[in-house]
């Protein structure tokens, strides 16, 4: 009997690893998926994207009903209780991937019919391209157990940041020299900063792997370089 309940208990948290492997997967699509419909203003694949979004928070609820049934019957302690606080944290994080997808989706289905200009689009290609291989990066050391992996993301944290920086004050030119730009602008300046976030949950997650493997939170103070809101203040002026 007591192996039963032992060998029961392990293919509960394999399915509650599976299952957030899914809803990363997902997540992962949606994203690149967003990404695709705002570049080539694909309205169609921007729509399945918002719908798809659903899909993501189904799963994140299952996850945690699942994480909390298992606290409750199985009272966890040290590994096994890391592992499904890890798995209800990722999912949070994954939850919000999945909106901000939904929401870079939407700036496609916005911008339909508005002025084209493929030189500001490229910033954004080169920023999602970054967060989504952080994303997948951090994804997969999330389901290997691996900190190496996980720090190496968390230590690229400032490169989307940067490249926001960047693409922020190019934006902005952008509008103040040809209001042609200004809409078009404003929608990928919304667009460009939830995939920054994207790269910030990304940058979450690799937290929760430390936190999984090695037991205790990173004390070092994450790298930033989002310096907009300093750009922000300088045009103001």
């Amino acid at each position: 009997m007591k192996e039963h309940i032992v060998t029961s208990y392990e293919n509960e948290l394999r399915d509650l690893g599976r299952k957030v492997a899914e809803m990363g997967g997902r997540a992962e699509r949606l994203v690149a998926d967003s990404v695709t419909a705002l570049l080539k203003r694909d309205t169609a694949l921007a729509e399945r994207v918002i719908v798809q979004d659903k899909t993501v928070d189904m799963l994140q609820r299952e996850i945690e009903e699942a994480a909390i049934a298992m606290i409750a019957r199985r009272q966890p302690l040290a590994t096994d209780l890391r592992e499904i606080v890890s798995a209800l944290r990722v999912a949070g994080d994954l939850e919000r991937v999945g909106d901000l997808a939904k929401n870079t989706a939407k700036r496609a289905l916005a911008l339909e019919g508005e002025y084209r200009a493929q030189k500001q689009l490229r910033g954004v290609e080169h920023m999602s391209e970054i967060a989504i291989e952080q994303l997948k990066a951090v994804l997969d050391a999330y389901s290997n157990h691996d900190d190496a992996r996980a720090l190496a993301v968390w230590k690229r944290d400032g490169e989307i940041d940067a490249i926001y920086t960047s693409l922020f004050r190019e934006l902005l030119t952008y509008m103040m020299e040809d209001p042609r730009h200004i809409t078009l602008c404003t929608h990928l300046l919304f667009a460009a900063k939830n995939i920054e976030r994207i790269g910030d949950h990304a940058t979450n997650i690799a937290e929760t792997v430390h936190y999984l493997v090695v037991g205790e939170p990173l004390s070092d103070e994450r790298p930033k370089s989002d310096t907009s809101s300093l750009t922000k203040m300088s045009v103001s002026r």
